[in-house]
């Protein structure tokens, strides 16, 4: 694994997070962290030669804190929507000496900063969250903001400017530098749209509504993978401690609870929009439930105790921003393994063509299948001495 990033004024040791990942290919930055820090680079030099002072930063989207670091001379604000972003960047900051004195982190629900002179963002993967992310832009930056965004050339397209415009600004995309390119957005004086964010949308054959914050997967409907899993939730005894890992909007947590009187529930993702899409789904739904739940922003279960839980569910993830990986359901697994008490069970629904049975039987030593259609299995294991 590549470790040395290299950029103009110096270079720095970055890690992916969570650390020790097994495609050693990957790297903590891409060619769009180059293509955004050089052009970043130059606005600071530009905002100095003019103001006589340094400019403040907003970065967002900033996945291991390769931007952060790099410019760390600079007051900055980081807003990610990624538990584990805001970690990687901790790590590679105090990794390189380069302290928190300038680094203010926010999640993408706190209220953006009410000035940037430069705005850094790196496209997310969905449109969603980008119209999301610009609309809130749109209520603190000025016709003096700068505001510039990259990504692969491959993602920037005109429904993409047209977003920009939209909320902010007229925009326009470079020419492809490594597969690529750069959009610089020209903030307008006009009045722009408002988030029209969570949504909201009925569960079928209920009488619930789940909520969905902009980076939540699946946003305005009920994914297959759920869908089935629905089917298949286990009876929990009155008592039981259950976890609900990767939550999302919180679908199989309100299911449990319409259905389970006395079970203690506790919400995990590293989503910040997804913890609180699950909490406000079960608020709206089942209020007088809301006490018997905790919602975690987690890397996995890293912030849970071992053998405090007797049942944990999960839809695993098999991607990390745009890399598909295996090794964050093998880190789920193996946190379950630890949290789990003897005898607490991990059940899971995932896609047929995923060895994640061979995986569970390795980590486990058992792993049953409970129930599969022409796309999903569900799988299920038993902590044992």
């Amino acid at each position: 694994m590549n470790t040395t990033f290299s950029f103009a004024g110096g270079s720095l040791q970055l890690h992916r997070w969570p650390l020790e990942q097994p495609n050693t290919s990957l790297q903590a930055w891409d060619a769009a962290d180059e293509l955004l820090l050089q052009h970043g680079q130059t606005a600071i030099s530009e905002f100095q030669n003019q103001h006589n002072k340094q400019p403040s930063l907003l970065i967002i989207n900033d996945s291991f804190g390769a931007l952060s670091c790099a410019l760390a001379a600079y007051p900055q604000v980081q807003i990610n929507d990624s538990y584990l972003a805001e970690q990687g960047t901790r790590y590679n900051r105090q990794r390189n000496g380069l302290g928190f004195d300038n680094l203010q982190q926010q999640t993408s629900l706190q209220p953006y900063p009410q000035h940037a002179d430069i705005v850094l963002l790196k496209l997310p993967n969905n449109h969603s969250y980008l119209q999301y992310i610009l609309q809130q832009l749109a209520t603190v930056v000025t016709t003096d903001t700068v505001v510039l965004a990259s990504a692969k050339a491959k993602d920037i397209n005109r429904n993409v400017l047209a977003i920009f415009e939209r909320a902010i600004g007229q925009a326009s995309a470079s020419l492809a530098v490594k597969k690529c390119r750069l959009i610089h957005c020209t903030v307008s004086a006009q009045q722009h749209e408002v988030s029209d964010f969570p949504l909201r949308w009925p569960l079928e054959q209920t009488p619930y509504t789940l909520v969905n914050h902009a980076n939540v997967f699946s946003r305005e409907k009920l994914d297959q993978g759920a869908r089935f899993f629905l089917q298949h939730l286990p009876e929990t005894p009155n008592g039981d401690l259950v976890i609900d890992l990767g939550c999302g909007n919180g679908v199989l947590s309100l299911a449990l609870l319409s259905q389970n009187n006395d079970i203690q529930l506790i919400c995990a993702d590293e989503s910040y929009m997804a913890v609180e899409s699950a909490r406000l789904t079960i608020a709206e739904n089942l209020p007088e439930r809301l006490s018997q739940c905790q919602f975690f922003a987690d890397d996995c279960l890293s912030r849970q105790s071992d053998k405090t839980a007797d049942y944990i569910l999960c839809n695993p993830p098999f991607h990390q921003q745009h890399a598909v990986t295996s090794h964050i359901a093998y880190q789920m697994f193996q946190d379950a393994k630890r949290v789990l008490k003897q005898g607490g069970r991990l059940r899971i629904v995932a896609n047929r063509h995923l060895d994640y049975a061979q995986m569970l039987k390795r980590l486990f030593g058992n792993c049953r299948q409970l129930a599969a259609d022409p796309k999903f299995v569900i799988l299920e294991v038993i902590k044992r001495s």
